[in-house]
């Protein structure tokens, strides 16, 4: 099946296409549909699959459609990662997928100075990857930025497992 017929926007497709994709993959074809009508999905599949497709694309689509506050500054859509590695790899598809739309996202993770990640969510971005560890540093310090109810959580097990479920 060709991302078109999946209910994405063209911008979305035109994207997808210049990535060098043709037909959705299997976990792609079940979660895309079900999260455009607003259902919350959890799935597994196996690395090289598409699942960050499957939940990016969707995501993407309902943040192009609904304004953002630019008087304030705020996050709109959280997606938490266990890793750095899978944070800016994420944040890489987020870039590649939403070029053709007006929408920001970064990426916040450890092992960095946290100044400079301070001044882009002051900036306002639409979407953040985070990890759990340099969340919580912000949540510590007391910043609020997150605005909207749409969360990702990529491994979750692996959240779970080491206690990130509050």
């Amino acid at each position: 099946m060709s991302f078109d017929m999946l209910g994405l926007s063209a911008e979305l497709v035109r994207a997808v296409y210049e990535r060098g994709y043709t037909k959705a993959t299997p976990i792609q074809r079940k979660a895309i549909p079900i999260i455009l009508e607003g259902r919350d999905v959890m799935a597994g599949a196996q690395t090289g699959t598409g699942k960050t497709a499957a939940f990016t694309l969707p995501l993407l689509q309902h943040l192009s459609k609904q304004p953002s506050n630019k008087s304030k500054p705020v996050v709109r859509a959280l997606i938490i990662t266990p890793t750095r590695e899978l944070a800016a790899q994420i944040q890489e598809s987020v870039r590649d997928y939403g070029k053709h739309l007006h929408l920001k996202s970064t990426t916040i993770f450890g092992g960095v100075n946290i100044v400079n990640q301070i001044q882009k969510l002051h900036r306002g971005v639409d979407i953040l990857v985070a990890t759990p560890g340099r969340l919580l540093d912000h949540k510590t310090q007391n910043r609020r930025f997150i605005q909207d109810r749409n969360l990702s959580a990529r491994r979750s097990r692996s959240h779970i497992r080491y206690g990130f479920y509050s």
